[in-house]
């Protein structure tokens, strides 16, 4: 099969477009025929390999453990393991290739890829491969910060900081989906994207500081963690939350070795005494669960994937350098089947 494969960390560059064999199926995993993936932050951290700290968490200190790139993905199921019940070969999925955090390969950015079946959803039919293949990894961690950690309720105002991104732009559209007033900010040239995925307020971060006006929010999400937790809390109500996504801004912070993970300890830390944090919690929700959320949304129309850019596979490493100009309006895909 074709793959984009990757035999050491550092520049999008060192990307080749190779052919190789299929992977092997494990009983609980499926045989996914790739018809599209997509390219998110993640991704790049691995190919970078920073921060250096993530090469000791998984993804392999020399070099990748898993050669090839890419974590999301939608295609046909081609076989299943002994164990597998949910799906049956024929079935259209979508989801994650991988069973835990996303600082490793997964394999997605080839012709074939073996994938945990618990990871993956039924693919909405009337999707596109294309538009559920942006929906995995970007969504979850919407999901995470706006559901789960944010705890939104209908009638709330939310503010989601950096909506323009792929995160973001599911952030809003959930939190919408949940009743919320949402207001989104970023660069100016992202703004009626914001409003056309219904953000009731948009924000151009080059010309106003939220943290300085006389709004307050029940939820803040902050995706880029380009404001302190202390200047945030000035723009929040007695009640409201901050939550955290962070963001390394690639390579711009110069935080190589840790990156973002002094800031979340410290943030653990203040949870113990600050009601405006949510509550220290290192269990997450099971995959399949949030994939289901999602795929409802998805079924419903409160959330629309905004896709940006469509690079094909042997293009992967121009996707990735295309992400790191951080000028994308959405999700950018990768389109397997040519």
């Amino acid at each position: 099969m074709n793959a984009i494969v990757q035999h050491s960390y550092g520049s999008p560059d060192q990307l080749k477009f190779e052919e190789i064999d299929p992977p092997v199926v494990e009983d609980d995993e499926v045989l996914v025929r790739v018809h599209a993936a997509s390219i998110h932050p993640d991704v790049w951290h691995v190919v970078r390999g920073l921060p250096y700290i993530l090469r000791f968490t998984g993804a392999g200190i020399l070099k990748p453990k898993n050669p090839i790139p890419g974590t999301d993905v939608a295609g046909r199921v081609e076989a299943v393991g002994e164990n597998v019940t949910k799906f049956m070969p024929g079935d259209d999925v979508f989801g994650e290739t991988i069973r835990g955090q996303q600082w490793t390969n997964g394999g997605a950015y080839a012709e074939y890829v073996s994938a945990p079946a618990e990871a993956l959803a039924p693919k909405p039919a009337d999707l596109t491969f294309e538009a559920a293949a942006a929906v995995p990894t970007s969504g979850l961690i919407a999901l995470q910060g706006v559901h789960y950690q944010g705890q939104v309720q209908s009638g709330q105002t939310v503010l989601i900081n950096g909506a323009g991104g792929g995160v973001g732009t599911f952030a809003v559209q959930i939190a919408k989906a949940y009743g919320a007033d949402v207001t989104g900010v970023d660069r100016a040239e992202k703004l009626n994207m914001i409003q056309s995925l219904g953000a009731d307020h948009v924000l151009d971060y080059t010309r106003e500081d939220y943290t300085q006006g006389n709004e307050r929010y029940d939820l803040i999400v902050d995706i880029p963690g380009n404001r302190s937790f202390s200047a945030c809390r000035r723009a929040l109500t007695p009640e409201g939350k901050y939550v955290l996504i962070g963001h390394d801004h690639y390579d711009a912070m110069g935080r190589r070795v840790f990156g973002s993970i002094p800031r979340f300890i410290k943030l653990m830390l203040l949870s113990i005494k600050e009601s405006q944090l949510p509550e220290t919690d290192f269990a997450t929700p099971p995959k399949r669960d949030s994939m289901a959320i999602l795929s409802n949304f998805l079924k419903s129309g409160d959330i629309t994937p905004n896709i940006d850019k469509t690079y094909p596979l042997s293009e992967v490493p121009e996707a990735i350098r295309d992400l790191e100009s951080q000028r994308v309006r959405g999700k950018i895909v990768v389109n397997v089947m040519g």
